[in-house]
């Protein structure tokens, strides 16, 4: 198993997600989101100031982006970019990833704390943006949520928590409420980044801070690991023509530091099971 360069020039990748025969994602420190097709061909599709993380889409095709420093849902439709919502109320760090579910709720994960000012950790609140543009806490004292999926019968949310090295899920009630938290996996040679769902319901796990990379099944059971080298991986999406392309973001570091190295990559494997659910 070894991974292959796909598009490489990156300040910094996150929130892969494949859509429309291409692979959209965020490059923030440059502040834009781009796509990519499997050829490599690229192409910049909006900038956003705040620096975009998080993509996502409602059922109407509205796409949906994170914009990190300001706290915001921003949305964009018709070529112009607008506040969904303002998250500054729950989040008390830079907002970061986010699924949006089959009823066009977003859940918005925030750091919690600064980390690159040396603040120390602290719980996170997630935040959950209905369709009217309502903000909700969703669920509370999750260590720096981070990638999350939801299964394909919508009735299950698994997140990274990735200062507590594992992955929790929920069961997400009709009207987007959250409940029956529970561990789905403890990763304990994985910072949980990005993630990832397959049809036999292994999770792909990218690993902040480690040069390592694994599939993992509920209660542990680790599958395959992927070692990365000198790398890092930060983030994940099980996409192609036939979802069987792992598409991973890779960097050599992360952080403020990182934005001038242009040292991101996005690269890809082919793997035997195909991604389910959301994103």
């Amino acid at each position: 198993m070894k991974l292959e360069p796909l598009l490489d020039g990156l300040s910094f990748g996150e929130g892969p997600r494949w859509r429309d025969d291409r692979l959209y994602f965020s490059d923030f420190y440059v502040h834009q989101v781009r796509t990519v097709d499997e050829t490599g061909k690229a192409e910049t599709i909006v900038e956003v100031p705040g620096r975009p993380s998080g993509l996502g889409w409602r059922p109407d095709g509205t796409m949906l982006i994170v914009s990190m420093t300001d706290r915001r849902l921003m949305r964009f439709a018709n070529g112009k970019l607008a506040v969904e919502a303002e998250l500054g109320a729950l989040a008390t760090g830079l907002c970061n990833d986010m699924v949006v579910d089959a009823k066009g709720r977003a859940y918005v994960g925030n750091f919690g704390f600064d980390r690159h000012a040396g603040e120390k950790p602290r719980a996170a609140v997630l935040a959950r943006v209905d369709p009217d543009g309502s903000v909700h806490a969703a669920a509370d004292e999750l260590m720096f949520p981070n990638g999350t999926v939801i299964t394909p019968d919508g009735r299950t949310m698994i997140i990274g928590e990735t200062f507590a090295k594992r992955l929790t899920a929920f069961d997400i009630a009709p009207d987007g409420t959250l409940s029956n938290r529970r561990v789905w996996a403890e990763t304990p040679t994985c910072n949980p980044d990005g993630i990832c769902l397959d049809a036999e319901g292994g999770i792909w796990v990218t690993g902040a801070f480690t040069h390592q990379m694994v599939r993992v099944l509920e209660g542990g059971t680790v599958t395959h690991a992927l070692d990365l080298g000198e790398r890092a991986a930060y983030a994940c999406m099980l996409g192609g023509k036939d979802r069987r392309t792992l598409f991973v973001i890779t960097n050599s570091g992360s952080g403020p530091a990182i934005a001038d190295k242009q040292d991101g990559r996005i690269e890809t494997m082919r793997v035997d099971v195909p991604g389910a659910g959301l994103p």
